[in-house]
């Protein structure tokens, strides 16, 4: 997959695309229902199948209060558009000159003369442009006058609920992997650098951990959880707590991993965390023997879950 990140970069129209455009974090089963109507498209007329996202999410810019918690960073969503067999992914900086073009000028100046659509695929409540002022009635409008078509893709429900951004992120929030693992179509992940923490997984508890500083903003619900941990390249069962360690008067909130069967150094290190039960709420012990105590049944709990008992 090509990735532009300014339109600038474009010295010519591409070759007969065919465009979807949004914020698509996440990338979801909704999303992903777009992309297989764009690549469809594109193959139809010969074309290329062409994504266009932002960076940062324009809510960050155009509402920073709402504290928007973003689900995949910019990285891991451009690999993941990659995967989903994209040809062309541009990935805009959005910024204060950016949001002030309006609907018409974004659709004659960018889609059509310097992209040259000749499609659009867009879900089925896209609104656009300055003050979100354009519409699929104006984009269907301005396709008759400029030569584009317009296909729009209606809403996806999974289990009764609604495939959305905010949906998988109520979910996540409230712990319920499960049903965000539906509605993303995998599973939920974070990535970060293992850093030095209090030191107490190995010597005080007898399990030592990775620490994880993450690159992502949205962290499940406090907890402990199943996990598949990636590091160097290699996949480690493991148990996962989120929390902030009242059992030693802590309030800083750290993200510990023990992976089973590991015995390398970790600071220092990319380490991913896939998220795929969820054993327990977070709790307060009475002392170190009793949470020992507690993550051993954690680990035997998780180790049942993955069926490495046999």
């Amino acid at each position: 997959m090509k990735i532009i990140y300014d339109l600038k970069e474009l010295d010519k129209p591409l070759e007969n695309p065919v465009l979807t455009i949004g914020n698509f974090d996440g990338v979801h089963k909704g999303h992903l229902a777009l992309f297989d109507l764009v690549k469809k498209r594109a193959a139809a007329i010969g074309g290329c199948s062409v994504v266009m996202t932002f960076e940062p999410h324009p809510i960050k810019l155009t509402n920073p209060g709402k504290g928007l918690l973003i689900i995949t960073p910019i990285k891991q969503k451009l690999r993941l558009i990659s995967e989903a067999g994209i040809d062309v992914t541009l990935c805009l900086p959005f910024d204060r000159q950016f949001s002030t073009i309006s609907a018409n000028d974004f659709v004659k100046n960018i889609l059509v003369d310097k992209i040259g659509i000749r499609e659009i695929v867009v879900g089925y409540d896209y609104s656009f442009g300055n003050n979100r002022q354009g519409n699929i009635g104006l984009l269907k409008r301005m396709g008759k006058e400029l030569g584009f078509k317009v296909h729009t893709i209606e809403p996806i429900h999974l289990k009764k609920v609604l495939v959305s951004s905010t949906s998988i992120r109520n979910f996540i929030k409230e712990g319920d992997l499960e049903h965000a693992r539906v509605l993303l179509g995998r599973d939920y992940q974070i990535t970060g650098r293992v850093i030095s923490g209090a030191g107490r997984g190995g010597k005080l508890l007898g399990f030592p951990t990775a620490n994880l500083l993450p690159v992502d903003e949205l962290i499940p619900k406090k907890g402990v959880y199943a996990v598949i941990a990636e590091i160097d390249s290699r996949q480690y069962f493991g148990v996962c707590n989120i929390g902030n360690n009242p059992t030693f008067g802590e309030n800083v909130l750290s993200i510990e991993t023990h992976m089973f069967d590991f015995n390398g150094e970790t600071v220092g290190k990319d380490l991913t965390i896939r998220f795929m039960h969820r054993l327990r709420d977070e709790k307060t012990f009475s002392g170190i023997e009793e949470l020992s105590a507690q993550i051993s049944r954690d680990i035997q709990k998780a180790r049942e879950l993955f069926n490495l008992n046999g």
